[in-house]
């Protein structure tokens, strides 16, 4: 059925112009194609859970996939994975290329458990080939991906990335801050990089606005040493990992 514009709408000095009809939308068609997304939805949760099942103790790691190897911030990430694997956690990326291709490379590389969360885009992102065998989920929905690594994570990296590093960093602040997760260290790897963020975070957000507390600001560290990153995440957890909810 079209739903069209009463007559008066359509007269212009007396002469009346034909207009288009506005199509109207079927509810009950588009309650359906909803009903069954629900089901893909659970799916996608499923599978994320069960491979996470027996993951252990993990860190999340997030960067941007423009990030050439063999540049600086593509050795760097790879010293991060590897690090990381060896002090006994599994590392979780992204599992596109970059940044998190090199961090997957670097914790393989080092024996642990090398996980990627990949999405399926518009420009079809491939997931790098540093990933272990099964132990890749691609996800339709960015949603349901975003649980998957804050669930899990015991703390979250992150390397000089995009918009999508600013997005997932955001999420977890936003929801530690919430208290609708445990608190897990946001760490901020790259002072040249992250600075003028944290800076604006710190002194425009927090101290001329107010619009955060201190203790808004006690999970988040800004780092050059992926070192000194495992020593933050090491330290934040005395009494042993959990889940964040």
């Amino acid at each position: 059925m079209d739903i069209y514009r009463p007559a008066s709408e359509k007269e212009d000095h007396g002469l009346s112009k034909p207009l288009l009809p506005i199509p109207a939308v079927n509810r009950e068609s588009d309650f359906m194609a909803d009903g069954w997304r629900v089901f893909k939805i659970m799916a996608e949760f499923v599978s994320g859970f069960e491979m996470m099942s027996d993951a252990g103790p993990a860190v999340t790691v997030f960067g941007s996939t423009r990030v050439p190897a063999g540049s600086p911030e593509y050795t760097l990430a790879e010293k991060v994975g590897r690090l990381l694997a060896a002090e006994g956690f599994s590392v979780i990326t992204g599992g596109g290329p970059g940044v998190m291709e090199a961090v997957n490379k670097g914790a393989q590389s080092a024996g642990g458990p090398s996980i990627g969360f990949n999405i399926k885009l518009p420009n079809q992102q491939e997931p790098n080939k540093y990933i272990d065998h099964n132990k890749l989920v691609s996800f339709q929905y960015f949603f349901v991906r975003k649980v998957m690594f804050l669930k899990y994570a015991q703390a979250f990296i992150a390397l000089p990335g995009g918009f999508g590093t600013l997005d997932e960093i955001s999420e977890a602040i936003t929801i530690i801050q919430t208290g609708k997760s445990e608190r897990f260290p946001v760490i901020l790897i790259g002072k040249s990089y992250w600075e003028g963020f944290y800076r604006w975070i710190r002194d425009t957000m927090f101290e001329e606005k107010g619009y955060i507390s201190a203790e808004d600001l006690g999970f988040i560290y800004l780092e050059d040493s992926p070192e000194k990153a495992i020593e933050i995440i090491k330290g934040f957890y005395p009494d042993g990992y959990t889940l964040n909810f």
